[in-house]
């Protein structure tokens, strides 16, 4: 067996057992990535909302006063 025949042997092997596994799989893999991270995005966000009512930062700018360390009321840039 010369080089050539077992670079041929290695390269037939990819070629017709473990890409077999690609064309199997095709593109599930990654519409499974795509819903897992979209309901996870849903999820994050009803959690955040939850936060968001949990707080007690008052949303007018003006009624910041006490919220800083100089006392005054500021808005966030």
């Amino acid at each position: 067996m010369s080089w050539t025949d077992m670079i041929y042997s290695i390269g037939d092997l990819f070629k017709n057992q473990i890409f077999l596994f690609f064309e199997v799989v095709q593109n599930y893999f990654n519409t499974l990535l795509l819903f897992v991270g979209f309901f996870g995005f849903i999820y994050w966000m009803n959690i955040q909302n939850k936060f968001n009512k949990k707080a007690t930062v008052p949303l007018d700018p003006d009624k910041n006063v006490g919220w800083y360390k100089n006392g005054e009321g500021q808005k966030i840039k």
